[in-house]
């Protein structure tokens, strides 16, 4: 089985091409295009590209398409691509101006060019279908709950990775077990030990998951990407209170402020220096007290919800670091563990500090695991459609 998975965003279309089969998942080829202005073309000119490099036959040989949606307005899991979805994704396009209708443009491409090629779309929600109601209200009037407004939690196929993965090599296959049929079968029950790890998932974007015995209980994101950890230009979590103050004061406007937020916020905001990590250490490496400033609100920040995940699972026996901040700063991975000998929790630096791939940087005595695992949300994708599509039934998991 061909699967194309579709990572789009308002000006890019990139695609990861998998051969999916019992016992094989091989990535055939990778690639997309910058500042899209017509994701049709884009899609297009892709599949075009495809078929002249001899990947494909022709766009037929494609058996399907995973989606890796953001979010929709009362709608999650890993679904059929339809209309149900197009709505779903369109209810919540406020919500996601950056990726829903780019999403919704590129579905309704397929199905209206390619209609023998099936479609998946897999929400970045999905993972986080089964946490706790008390964890994912605001407390909000009831008028505001009614539209969805609720922590939603993304980067779900990234996390979902990582907890299949670090259960792998941590030798617990019942909950690798567990976390790949989670999608076909849900949680269920589960009376076996527990494998309690909190993942950090580190890039331009970033979020931290609690995962209890490979079930999310909470993200760090609330019901947009806005909220949680300071992100490379976007603000992270603020005060209610900020947003009609700076209005004010600054005499700008509701869309205005929103921009700054967006555009002018996170680290760039912080450290006046750039929204790109690497650009930030070298500064504060050099002296410069805002760079030095953006990384300590960083390190400050993941530990705060990794604390709080460990206090709420009741434990911890592995961190983990994905994406590539995660995967390539060695000094982050370290500050974010320093002075925690106490929870039991030693780093090794002889095996985390040349480590930019999978494996262990914890001490032999450690009590807590600690790895770092490079992201594939694009195989998660993969998988899932190819689990949807070979479901006798035509069931899926969704709410």
């Amino acid at each position: 089985m061909k699967i194309l998975v579709a990572n789009i965003g308002s000006t890019s279309f990139k695609y990861c091409l998998f051969e999916m089969a019992d016992g094989e998942e091989r990535l055939l080829t990778k690639g997309g295009l910058e500042r899209v202005t017509n994701h049709g073309e884009a899609i297009e000119a892709s599949l075009k590209g495809l078929v002249n490099g001899g990947h494909l036959a022709s766009v037929n040989d494609l058996d399907a398409v995973g989606f890796k949606t953001v979010l929709g307005k009362d709608l999650s899991g890993c679904v059929e691509a339809d209309d149900r979805v197009l709505k779903a994704l369109d209810d919540f396009k406020e919500i996601a101006p950056a990726h829903n209708p780019p999403y919704a443009a590129s579905i309704r491409y397929f199905r209206d060019t390619f209609p023998s090629v099936k479609r998946v779309a897999l929400f970045e929600t999905a993972f986080y279908q089964w946490v706790p109601k008390a964890s994912r209200t605001y407390a909000l009037p009831k008028s505001w709950r009614d539209l969805g407004i609720e922590r939603q939690g993304f980067h779900g196929a990234s996390h979902k990775f990582v907890a299949e993965r670090a259960a792998e090599l941590m030798d617990r296959e019942d909950v690798a077990e567990r976390v790949r049929n989670l999608y076909s079968k849900g949680p269920g029950e589960w009376t076996g030990e527990p494998l309690r790890v909190v993942s950090c998932h580190l890039g331009g974007s970033s979020s931290i998951t609690g995962i209890h015995t490979g079930v999310a209980i909470g993200n760090s994101f609330g019901l947009s990407p806005q909220a949680g950890l300071p992100q490379n230009n976007r603000v992270g979590d603020l005060d209610s209170a900020a947003l009609p103050y700076a209005m004010e004061k600054l005499r700008i406007s509701l869309n205005e402020a929103v921009r700054q937020m967006n555009k002018e916020g996170g680290l760039l905001g912080i450290s006046g220096v750039s929204n790109d990590l690497r650009d930030i250490k070298e500064a504060a490496d050099a002296g410069n007290a805002d760079a030095q400033l953006a990384l300590d609100v960083l390190v400050d920040n993941i530990r705060q919800y990794v604390g709080a995940y460990m206090f709420k699972m009741g434990g911890m026996e592995a961190l983990v670091f994905t994406a590539g901040i995660g995967e390539h700063n060695p000094w982050l991975r370290e500050a974010v563990c320093r002075g925690l000998e106490d929870f039991g929790l030693k780093l090794d630096p002889a095996k985390n500090d040349p480590l930019h791939s999978e494996g262990p940087i914890h001490a032999d005595d450690s009590r807590i695991q600690v790895w770092v695992i490079p992201a594939n949300e694009e195989l998660v994708i993969a998988r899932e459609t190819r689990r949807l599509l070979g479901r006798s039934d035509g069931s899926d998991r969704s709410v």
